[in-house]
């Protein structure tokens, strides 16, 4: 394909000579990895990148050389002297996590899906090999740069830079927040007649996508779909396949703080990037699961030393899988049985809008006056928003969020705000943060 050879033989390597990044030497080394490496290959490079993680962590980082830590030869038995990471935690030590000038860094900002947000640093060449491991993902639904391709997304306002990538790569960028049903008719009209045949975006907003095609009858046939975000369920998965004429479908299990831990071949086995990210499933103690039990999931990043996440806590559930368990896909990748997430709820609006759980996390995200929230829906008419104030609150705080969540969702409907000194955690160990308590349920 012209475009995908132009863009990597040649305006890619350019972009990296000037910004002095590797995007298209790790694009290539990743596409190995997560092709063509076999089992002993793989064991050998995580424990290797294991322990040199943890070598320059107690010799650099001031938080963990307070730790008292002792290393030797085996780094998955001296990882676990690593204190689990909470987000709490990190906030608290972040002085003490830095090496490097953070305002020289880039600052990566988790939606914040479990009510309290977390944000981390990492170079400029640390996030482009994040966005490498990525790229070689998405091609295991066969998608090249450079290929049309719909994305729905938060960053509304792209700026000179993005549209000038949106427009080089071909990508159709679209709203994830206002999932106005005309404007996704529009969007899938426009991608037809692009001859789009891959889509990408937050899994709840490709499964409302897929089902306002199969309402308005729209043929959209696409060769792979890629969700991320939030958690790709069955009945997604069913809608989309409908939908679209049933496409190669990958799922993305990651953290936008840089962590990519798994995705999804065409047989739906998630495999694990195990020389990227080190997972621990652990019971309620911190010890080890067994495979087919589920465990909290922690992660440490291996290719992130300028801030290293250890033994970071996500809050999510998974299942562990045997060792030995095998795909047909010929990949050597270890595999992760299930992700068990939570179905977070999409509230409608009385007129039928669809809002996921990013529509609100990207308001309360630029409040600070909001430590923590909740959105529940009891009825047709109405959201009620539980809410944990902040020393800076004020009662105009509420005034601006209800004006910034009629803005974005162009409607004004009842919403009730109650101030709350706790939001309880579901199983996983993290709010649910949006409730829909009338919506129908899959049997």
């Amino acid at each position: 394909m012209i475009i995908n050879s132009l863009l990597e033989g040649f305006i890619l390597p350019v972009a990296d000579f000037f910004s002095g990044t590797t995007f298209v030497k790790d694009l290539g080394y990743w596409r190995n990895i997560v092709n063509n490496s076999n089992e002993n290959e793989l064991q050998q490079l995580q424990k290797q990148n294991l322990q040199s993680l943890l070598n320059h962590t107690i010799q650099s980082i001031p938080f963990y050389q307070k730790q008292n830590i002792q290393l030797t030869n085996n780094p998955y038995a001296d990882i676990k002297q690593f204190p689990i990471m909470h987000k709490n935690l990190m906030k608290n030590n972040l002085h003490e996590l830095l090496i490097y000038d953070k305002n020289k860094m880039v600052s990566e900002k988790s939606s914040g899906s479990s009510g309290i947000q977390g944000e981390v640093f990492m170079t400029v060449n640390e996030s482009r090999k994040y966005q490498a491991i990525q790229t070689a993902l998405w091609e295991w639904s066969g998608y090249k740069l450079g290929l049309p391709f719909l994305q729905t997304g938060m960053t509304l306002n792209r700026g000179l830079l993005k549209s000038i990538k949106d427009f080089l790569f071909r990508v159709q960028y679209v709203n994830a927040y206002n999932l106005n049903k005309e404007q996704i008719i529009k969007n899938l009209h426009i991608a037809k007649k692009r001859n789009c045949k891959y889509f990408g975006g937050y899994a709840s907003s490709l499964n409302v996508y897929a089902q306002t095609a199969i309402e308005e009858k729209i043929h959209l046939n696409l060769n792979g779909v890629i969700a991320w975000g939030d958690k790709l369920f069955e009945h997604y998965k069913h809608n989309i396949a409908n939908a679209f004429g049933n496409p190669i479908l990958t799922e993305l299990y990651g953290t936008t703080e840089g962590f990519v831990i798994s995705a999804t071949c065409k047989y739906g086995n998630h495999h694990l990037l195990t020389p990227q990210t080190y997972i621990e499933l652990l019971d309620k103690n911190g010890n080890e699961v067994k495979p087919g039990e589920i465990g909290y999931v922690v992660t440490t990043r291996l290719d992130a030393p300028s801030f290293p996440l250890i033994r970071y806590y996500l809050g999510d559930l998974a299942i562990k899988a045997d060792e030995h368990e095998k795909c047909k896909c010929g990949r050597a990748l270890p595999i992760l049985k299930k992700i068990i997430g939570r179905d977070t709820d999409i509230i409608h609006t009385p007129t039928g809008k669809a809002l996921i759980v990013h529509f609100f996390t990207g308001i309360f995200e630029h409040f600070n006056e909001i430590k923590q929230f909740r959105v529940i829906q009891k009825t047709k008419n109405n959201i009620e928003i539980e809410f944990i104030p902040s020393e800076t609150f004020t009662q105009f705080t509420l005034e601006k969020i209800k004006a910034e969540i009629y803005k974005k969702a162009e409607e004004a409907f009842p919403i009730t705000f109650s101030e709350v000194s706790t939001i309880p955690a579901t199983a996983s160990g993290k709010p649910q943060i949006v409730q829909n308590l009338i919506a129908e349920k899959i049997v």
